[in-house]
């Protein structure tokens, strides 16, 4: 069990490391939902299923989603292409 608690911790890290230095926004996204589900696998380690269920639904579900709706909306502007000048 240590070893898997060592694997998680380890993972947590080398994700945190990850998001600073990517490149590319959408990956960035997708580390940070990873990073969120290893927490919540951590937290059920610890005994805290309400901690646990908490993260993975805010963090890896709702935070998640909102970001991604959040990069289509930067590409839309950059393409010019906003809701705005579509109903015009």
């Amino acid at each position: 069990m240590i070893v898997f608690e060592l694997i998680l911790l380890g993972f947590l890290i080398f994700c945190s490391i990850a998001v600073s230095i990517s490149k590319s926004l959408y990956s960035t996204v997708v580390i940070f939902m990873s990073y969120s589900l290893v927490m919540s696998l951590i937290w059920i380690i610890l005994r805290s299923p309400d901690l646990a269920i908490t993260e993975a639904a805010v963090g890896a579900g709702v935070t998640t989603i909102l970001f991604f709706i959040t990069l289509k909306n930067i590409d839309n502007m950059k393409d010019g292409n906003t809701d705005e000048n579509d109903e015009e």
